[in-house]
């Protein structure tokens, strides 16, 4: 028996409904998807797209269409034959649908008698099911909008987890002792929100602080205020500005409190020195009042 007449064999055994499975709905055409016809027809996908591509003529839109990408991605959210034999899952290119009169050119066009013989039990599957379809139809309009819809939520979903999981939004927060590293992670985060600007009023800082914004984004300009008392060499702000400008510091004997203002529009205070995060309980609160954050921008000026 050659290798011809085993692949017939294979190909005979797949059932009806597999066949159906590897069917979708796309643009109102029952459709095949480029890879599943090649592996049907025992050819390689690459192969197969290529004899497609040197007789496009043959192949009008209502035979064959290259699918967009958000189309692809809803496909591959179904987890159906996507993913289950990892085909697919890496393409370099969106691949092409065929619909039952594009599978017919193709297995003509293949001149193999594997694919002649897979393509007519591919096409009798497609005239049942578009008859079953054409029965209830309305039926499957609906689902494929509720599948639309919920890949929608599920995209809204994610941003809102993700906004949650960095913390951008946060209004309070308070810290215990050994709490270094969340302590730290979230100023990190408070920095990294910012476009233009960073204000640090803190009497007390070192260089701990420029270790954390070199976390900020790029270009973003940092204004320190702080007292005398401060331990930050010249030398490491030298050396700062030179990877990560632009960043300026002032002495000033104005402030008690701790600050930290993100592009002129959002104002924390901090209960404890930023050198100090962690050490000993402390709060972090995000103050909501415009005025008070007017004020404190016209006293640093």
């Amino acid at each position: 028996m050659n290798s011809d007449q085993k692949d017939l064999i294979i190909k005979d055994t797949i059932s009806s409904e597999e066949i159906k499975n590897l069917i979708y709905t796309i643009r109102g055409k029952q459709v095949m998807l480029d890879s599943d016809v090649a592996s049907l027809f025992n050819y390689a996908t690459k192969d197969l797209n290529r004899n497609v591509r040197n007789n496009i003529e043959r192949f009008p839109e209502y035979y064959c269409f290259r699918l967009t990408a958000e189309e692809y991605k809803f496909l591959r959210c179904k987890n159906f034959t996507l993913n289950k034999n990892r085909r697919g899952e890496h393409r370099k290119y969106l691949p092409y649908v065929f619909t039952d009169y594009g599978i017919t050119m193709l297995a003509g066009l293949l001149k193999s008698e594997v694919a002649v013989n897979i393509s007519i039990r591919i096409v009798n599957t497609f005239i049942e099911m578009r008859n079953f379809l054409n029965s209830n139809g309305q039926i499957f309009e609906r689902l494929t909008n509720v599948e639309y819809k919920l890949l929608e939520y599920d995209k809204k979903f994610d941003k809102i987890f993700n906004q949650l999981n960095q913390k951008e939004n946060i209004k309070q927060n308070i810290f215990f002792q050994g709490q270094i590293y969340d302590a730290y992670s979230l100023i990190i985060n408070i920095f990294k929100k910012a476009n233009r600007t960073i204000t640090i009023i803190d009497n007390y800082i070192d260089d701990s602080i420029l270790k954390m914004l070199t976390k900020k984004n790029k270009d973003v300009e940092v204004l320190i205020f702080t007292s005398n008392k401060s331990n930050i060499e010249n030398i490491d702000i030298k050396k700062f500005n030179k990877e990560y400008p632009i960043l300026k510091i002032s002495k000033t004997n104005k402030f008690h409190d701790r600050f930290i203002i993100i592009d002129n529009k959002d104002l924390y205070h901090c209960g404890a020195s930023i050198k100090d995060l962690g050490k000993k309980c402390f709060a972090i609160n995000k103050i909501e009042d415009i005025g008070i954050l007017k004020k404190l921008v016209n006293e640093i000026k």
